[in-house]
């Protein structure tokens, strides 16, 4: 196979994230196609066996198991490797894969991680659930306070774990500073940068150690399929996270790999299209409604960081009703545009009611510490017309008597 269609990486790495996004990690066979080849096996054959044992020490770079390397999943691999600026990549069967990937192999019992306070459901789960069945202690922060950061730092802690911004409340964490509190202690930094995609923020430029994505999102961009991805260093890669991978299964298929190459090649189109709906949307409808974040948005009380570390907002809004479940849900269901939906990231506007969905699982107590109230409303912008939502979404606001 030719590798990179006869480019090295030195030369796709000077690329602009448009083009890395088409073209990046390709790999074409003998027969020369131009979009990226669907490999459907799970193993492979060699003309010898010298070859086979050869591939199983590293010293042949062959394919052995479609758990471990797959020519598809490599090229997105690769791709997204150009497009965050990372020395190695893997994919992940889902981002909640990803991110337990991320934690699992390099935390062990009697380490201690310090994790931000608003975060997704299932991440704040892995951290108050998951990782303390495991001896791992686990401090949560409020991850816009870096004093905070600092305060809970301790000899054993090996890593500090933040999404920014966050997943529902927009809270935007200060990715150069932490990343410095955490290296002066010893750790390691991970963010979950699945809100803004590197497209809008690159946080390994900002001294992370660690990306991971939920690739389901506004990587594939159209809810097709659920896909993740963590990187970071090659010796992170390689040396740390493949042995868990390789040996626990976490693996993205091929299709859904093929699928997220295809979202990849418009995404650099989709978020900055989607981020200028979000922005008129947003000053549309802000007084309109007793509170709404937006991080490029000028009432955003994080705005001039937002600004700093993204180069637009994003695609979410999030609103707060002062009604509570009931007005939300009576907001939801006068929808007549955007769909009533738990997802993001789609090329359809999708809004949900955390609290009863995504953020359900961590309870009354937890959702209260999130700053997740019953009157909180996330919505997800997609590409239709932004006077179509706008129209919709006021409809909906005055049939919830708001």
């Amino acid at each position: 196979m030719k590798n990179k269609t006869g480019h090295d990486r030195q030369i796709t790495r000077n690329w602009k994230p448009a083009t890395q996004a088409i073209r990046g990690g390709t790999l074409r066979s003998e027969f020369g196609e131009t979009s990226e080849a669907l490999f459907l096996t799970s193993g492979y054959s060699y003309d010898v066996a010298e070859t086979a044992a050869a591939r199983f020490r590293g010293d042949d770079p062959g394919m052995t198991y479609s758990r471990l390397q797959n020519p598809t999943v490599a090229m997105l691999e690769e791709r997204l490797c150009l497009m965050e600026g990372a020395e190695a990549c893997r994919a992940q069967a889902s981002g909640m894969a990803a991110m337990t990937t991320a934690l699992l192999c390099q935390l062990s019992a009697g380490d201690h991680m310090v994790t931000a306070r608003s975060m997704f459901g299932s991440c704040k789960w892995l951290g108050s659930e998951l990782l303390p069945r495991f001896g791992i202690e686990v401090t949560i922060v409020d991850g816009t306070d870096n004093d905070a950061w600092a305060t809970a730092m301790r000899p054993n802690t090996k890593l500090f774990f933040l999404e920014t911004p966050a997943n529902p409340t927009l809270e935007v964490a200060d990715i150069r500073a932490i990343a410095d509190i955490a290296h002066d202690g010893g750790a390691k930094l991970l963010v979950d940068n699945a809100f803004a995609t590197p497209i809008l923020q690159r946080p390994m430029e900002m001294g992370a150690d660690m990306v991971a994505y939920s690739a389901t999102k506004m990587m594939d961009g159209q809810g097709r399929v659920l896909a993740g991805a963590v990187l970071g260093t090659a010796e992170f890669i390689n040396d740390t996270l493949l042995p868990f991978q390789r040996n626990t299964g976490p693996n993205l298929s091929p299709f859904n790999a093929w699928v997220v190459l295809k979202g990849l090649e418009t995404l650099d189109l989709r978020v900055h299209r989607q981020s200028e709906n979000a922005l008129k949307i947003a000053q549309a409808l802000e007084h309109r409604v007793p509170r709404l974040l937006y991080p490029h948005l000028d009432s955003h009380p994080q705005l001039e960081l937002a600004k700093a570390q993204m180069s637009a907002g994003g695609t979410i809004i999030s609103i707060f009703l002062d009604g509570g479940r009931e007005q939300a849900h009576a907001l939801l269901n006068a929808l007549q545009l955007v769909d009533i939906s738990n997802n993001i990231g789609d090329s359809r506007s999708l809004m949900t009611h955390p609290a009863s969905t995504t953020h359900y699982g961590v309870g009354e107590e937890g959702r209260a510490e999130m700053g997740i109230t019953e009157g909180l409303l996330r919505l997800s912008i997609g590409l239709e017309d932004p006077d179509d939502i706008i129209a919709d979404l006021e409809q909906a606001i005055a049939a919830a008597g708001i």
